[in-house]
């Protein structure tokens, strides 16, 4: 069962973590320019270079399941949903 109302679902934001913020905040300071969640480009990376053609993905740590055993309980809604999810995420990275 979700926690959420479809409405406060709505506004869940699938943009602009901590980790790439700060990275983001990072290049700019050392005058590199790019695009940020450009759906321009194919999987809507986090940032884009296109000049370079270059893209990167910033992909949470929880979510490819570090410490899994541990933080398997950490989800509290739909677990229906992401415990499969995650698991599937864990066998593709091996």
């Amino acid at each position: 069962m979700d926690r959420l109302t479809k409405e406060q679902r709505k506004k869940v934001k699938a943009t602009g973590s901590e980790i790439a913020t700060a990275l983001a905040k990072m290049l700019f300071a050392r005058g590199h320019r790019y695009r940020k969640n450009d759906k321009t480009v194919f999987g809507k990376p986090d940032l884009t270079f296109k000049k370079k053609k270059l893209a990167i993905f910033i992909d949470g740590e929880f979510w490819h399941g570090k410490d899994w055993e541990i933080r398997k309980c950490d989800h509290k809604s739909n677990q229906e949903f992401w415990l499969p999810k995650i698991e599937r995420n864990i066998q593709k990275g091996k």
